[in-house]
């Protein structure tokens, strides 16, 4: 099996987990959100190396967003007690961070199946940052936003 599908089936694992198991604390949603973003950013970081001989740019901007993701994931995993107040910002920065994986991901044009993961991935951004507003009150809206977008980038990778 390769590397891409052992990515995508752990992250429908994960995302799964984080959909029947919603968070309650503050302090436990910045790290499921951290390693949340950690995955997705390692995930995103692999895609755009294997993408950046077919889509120059592309895959290096995937990188980068990549490399972001993991750099905040890192951040929401380490310094819980500075983010906890934080949780509405986390869905802004989740959210731009799934805007711009979506966009690049419809620049990419590499299949049908993609452009489509990346309408949703889009589309998920944006329901993040609309409850960016709510997060204050429930935060357990973002796990499970990642958990769907775990699943749908994870059926995307097995099935490429």
């Amino acid at each position: 099996m390769g590397v891409e599908k052992s990515a995508g089936i752990l992250s429908v694992i994960v995302g799964l987990i984080f959909i029947i198991f919603p968070m309650f604390s503050a302090s436990f949603v910045s790290v499921i959100v951290g390693l949340s973003l950690l995955f997705f950013g390692i995930s995103a970081a692999f895609m755009g190396f294997n993408m950046r001989r077919q889509t120059g740019y592309v895959g290096i901007a995937i990188m980068i967003i990549g490399i972001i993701a993991i750099l905040f994931g890192f951040l929401f995993i380490f310094y819980i007690d500075a983010l906890s107040f934080l949780i509405g910002l986390q869905f802004y920065i989740v959210g731009f961070i799934m805007i711009v994986f979506g966009i690049t991901g419809l620049l990419s044009k590499m299949t049908r199946f993609s452009t489509f993961t990346s309408i949703l991935v889009l589309l998920m951004g944006i329901v993040a940052i609309a409850l960016a507003a709510f997060a204050a009150n429930q935060p357990i809206y973002i796990a499970i936003i990642i958990g769907i977008v775990l699943i749908i980038e994870g059926i995307s990778m097995i099935l490429e």
